[in-house]
Parts: structure tokens; sequence; C-alpha cells
């Protein structure tokens, strides 16, 4: 069975080891690349049946610098020219961004390096949305935003401290109300958003309640639609200003 194609992380976290080293250091012997290779075996975004696969090894890793060479139009030589429409475009994306390129790669090897939360992420399954959600950090941090919303005894406090303040649990955004609606059957009914940004989340950050905003299904898949720009704020004032 081939390997899956490279997602948006791992191409962030090649490219950031491109622009870390020299041509002449893009060999499979090389120590980093070997590290690379183990990282991207670590990631928790392809299927199970995929991941018992052994791939991303360090051949592979050297193709895709090598790939990243055709693409550099500051390389002066040759390099692989199978490169994706993906490769091209996210190499050029961060093209003079060496910075903000190397703290995604770092934040998510930070999330991955720890055991325990990467064996969480695994558990978290694509939802059918997902697939129209683009996050610029990429599916793991994603994914670590999602575990962030799914913690339970805390979600739970937020609802009591909510409603202990406002008599109800309605959302945030939109103001709707499953118990004025539905009664007892929406009693209590309401889902948690991680306000924090993506770019501000690894395996080390823990959640507080005020990192959280409750907020209906509607509102809340807005919010993941557009989950690099769009905060609670901008879409309440969205709403409100139809």
């Amino acid at each position: 069975m081939r390997p899956p194609r490279w997602q948006r992380d791992e191409i962030i976290l090649a490219l950031d080891l491109y622009h870390s080293i020299e041509p002449r250091e893009m060999d499979n012997r090389n120590p980093k690349v070997i590290e690379l290779s183990e990282i991207l075996n670590k990631l928790p975004i392809h299927k199970e049946r995929e991941v018992n696969l052994k791939f991303r090894n360090p051949n592979g890793v050297g193709l895709k610098l090598s790939n990243f060479r055709a693409i550099d139009p500051d390389f002066d030589g040759k390099g692989m020219s199978s490169y994706s429409i993906r490769d091209k475009e996210i190499f050029f994306e961060f093209r003079g961004k060496n910075d903000e390129l190397k703290s995604i790669a770092n934040q998510i090897k930070s999330t991955v390096s720890n055991q325990k939360i990467n064996i969480k992420l695994y558990q978290i399954q694509d939802d059918e949305d997902d697939e129209t959600y683009s996050a610029k950090e990429g599916k793991v941090i994603y994914k670590l935003h999602k575990l962030r919303e799914r913690d339970n005894k805390l979600n739970q406090k937020k609802k009591d401290l909510y409603f202990e303040k406002y008599g109800k649990l309605d959302c945030e955004v939109c103001k709707f109300d499953f118990y004025d609606t539905y009664g007892e059957l929406g009693k209590g009914f309401i889902e948690a958003h991680h306000r924090i940004p993506l770019s501000k989340i690894d395996g080390e950050t823990t959640t507080k309640l005020k990192d959280l905003a409750l907020v209906c299904p509607n509102c809340h898949r807005m919010l993941h639609k557009a989950i690099d720009t769009l905060s609670v704020a901008e879409l309440k004032k969205k709403i409100n200003g139809r």
C-alpha cells in the first residue's frame, strides 16, 4: 500500500527543516532528517490502517526536501520536480516568513512530543465538516483545539458558572436558548468553544474557564469554519450588523 499523500502539517515541518539546513545536508543520513522522519511518523493525522505502515522514512523526507529545491527560485541548481501543488502553495505561502513557519513547526513538535496528549489526538475522529475547514497551523493543532473543547468536567464548570451568573444557558453569539425552545429536552444543552487562537496553543498549555465560550452548534460550526480569523466577538458583530 502506498503511503498517504503529504498533509499540511508534514509539509510545514519539512519546509522548516529545508530552511534550517544547507543543501549539502539534505541527505537521508543526516540526523536532522532522521529525526524529522521519526516526528512525522508520530503525527496523529492519518487513519489507523495508514499509521500502521512505516512511511515518511528518511529517504522520503530527503525526496521532499529535494522537491523544495525544484520549487525554490533562490536555489541555484536542480531538484526533484515531482512536487505536488500543495507543496508549491505552502512553499510560497511562507516565503519570507521563516519566523512564522518555525513557530508553527515548533507548535506541532511540542504537541506530538507529549505522548499522553498525542494518544488522545489519535482518538479524535475527523468530522465531516473538517474536510472544508483549513487552519493555517494544520490538523494537529486543530485537533488539539477540539480536545480542549471536550473536557467534560471543565465544560460543566463553565456551564454552572454561566448559569449562576445569568440564570440561563444561551449562546454567547446569537443568544439561542435550547431550554426556551425545547423545554426539558433542551435543558442544560450548549456547546463549548475554545476561544484561544490556534497560534497560541500547544501541548503544554492548559485550558481555563475564561478560555471557553458557550455557543450553539450553528455558531460553533461558523467559528470553526473561519477558525484562524473569526472570534466569538467578531461573529456576534456579524450577526448584529446584518
